[in-house]
């Protein structure tokens, strides 16, 4: 008989462990290969699987229901919805939730729940919340709302300053949630008779509930709070979504490098729509690469941003992107602040990664990785819809453009030459 004992059945658990596809060895079993190795249902060939749970190391959770979510007017109201159904626990973090009449929304239905005997938990970033009065926090803790700030400055760690909580999460009862790019502010509903904010993000029930509970638990902790460790119940499947959850802490570019493989993988489509796309030369070269290629590569940007300065930056590479292959729309409605996403109509990534290295390798972020056709396909869809309001912008027109903003790029690429390469750009 072999030896079931030491280092050898170690070894040979590990290598093992490693042909495992997601973390699925108690439920559900895995489905057996399909043709050319490829997972049935979903068509991620084996290698590719192992390449993305390796990078965001974390499993792939079969067995959800996710519905995408376009723009503030249908979001907020599915957040409150999402709020008012709870029953044991919110948790609600945010990179700006303003004191607005937006914010004071969602102070009252998280007040309402609180009253009601609901554990509720408020993280927002101390930077990003800056301008937020402080009795808008009083009034939710004094109703029964932990509240915490991230980051907030101390003496004794200055650098403090240059990390952030940029994400973007309602969690509700460990069973369903919802994570994007919106914050909390009249601007995504009316950017001053403007329409509202162009955002998405992606409403999702099931067993990744309990998973995106677990993430907003290492936040609240990081920001200084204590949140008893609630055992797992026996997942219930609930649909036919397979979800990872991309948990970003800084310096583990997750995102950075998901995009970077996906890119490099991609046989046919990659459609991204950045809000402040200054892309790592790295990233960039992953989609001029793609492109030449041959995959139908395009890029969603803004044409005006609330960033003036990172947005006349991010233009100052364009022409390296367009010389290759790569398409890129000027986005023609209000702000765009989405951040998604899809590759062959079959991978989706929704959630508060930016395509830049301060949000990709400075900050706290957290995104979804789908794999299901049904869910990408509907981003496909919106990606398409999107560029009918989006101005092409070709080689041609961009050797073009103006003297005057010319220099504008350039002057935005040199000031924040020494933050993105700090930053890993």
């Amino acid at each position: 008989m072999a030896n079931t004992n030491g280092p050898e059945a170690g070894a040979l658990e590990r290598r093992r462990g490693e042909r495992r596809v997601g973390d699925r060895r108690a439920w559900p079993p895995r489905a057996p290969d399909g043709p050319g190795g490829r997972l049935r249902g979903r068509g991620v060939p084996r290698i590719l699987a192992r390449g993305l749970r390796r990078i965001a190391e974390a499993p792939l959770i079969p067995g959800n229901a996710a519905e995408i979510l376009v723009d503030a007017p249908v979001a907020y109201p599915a957040m409150l919805t999402l709020i008012a159904a709870a029953r044991r626990s919110i948790g609600f973090e945010n990179y700006i939730i303003r004191d607005d009449e937006v914010g004071q929304a969602f102070a009252d239905a998280l007040i309402e729940r609180a009253r009601a005997g609901v554990s509720v938990r408020v993280l927002y970033d101390w930077l990003g919340s800056f301008r937020t009065s402080r009795s808008l926090w009083r009034r939710l803790a004094e109703a029964g709302c932990e509240v915490r700030a991230f980051g907030a400055p101390a003496f004794l760690k200055p650098l403090r300053l240059f990390t952030r909580d940029h994400r973007k999460l309602l969690v509700v009862d460990g069973r369903a949630a919802i994570v994007g790019g919106f914050c909390i502010g009249r601007e995504w509903l009316d950017d001053g008779g403007l329409g509202a904010w162009r955002d998405t993000a992606v409403r999702v029930e099931g067993p990744i509930g309990q998973a995106l509970e677990a993430a907003f638990a290492r936040m609240w902790r990081q920001a200084g709070g204590e949140m008893a460790h609630i055992a797992p119940a026996a997942p219930t499947p609930v649909d036919g979504v397979a979800i990872r959850v991309v948990d970003g802490p800084p310096a583990h570019g997750r995102a950075y490098r998901l995009y970077q493989l996906l890119s490099a993988v991609a046989e046919r489509t990659v459609y991204v729509t950045g809000a402040y796309p200054l892309a790592p030369a790295p990233l960039r070269r992953a989609l001029a690469s793609a492109a030449r290629a041959g995959v139908d590569v395009r890029l969603l940007v803004p044409s005006r941003s609330d960033l003036r300065l990172l947005n006349q930056a991010a233009r100052a590479h364009y022409a390296s992107l367009l010389r290759a292959g790569v398409r890129i729309y000027l986005w023609g409605g209000p702000m765009l602040h989405a951040k998604t996403l899809v590759v062959d109509g079959m991978i989706a990534l929704v959630g508060s990664s930016n395509l830049n290295p301060w949000s990709l390798m400075g900050c706290y972020e957290l995104d979804l990785q789908l794999e299901d056709r049904g869910v990408a396909s509907r981003l496909e869809e919106q990606f398409r819809r999107d560029i009918q309001r989006a101005r092409e912008l070709t080689l041609a027109a961009w050797r073009r453009r103006p003297a005057g903003e010319q220099w504008k790029e350039r002057l935005g690429a040199g000031l924040l030459w020494l933050p993105y390469k700090l930053y890993g750009g």
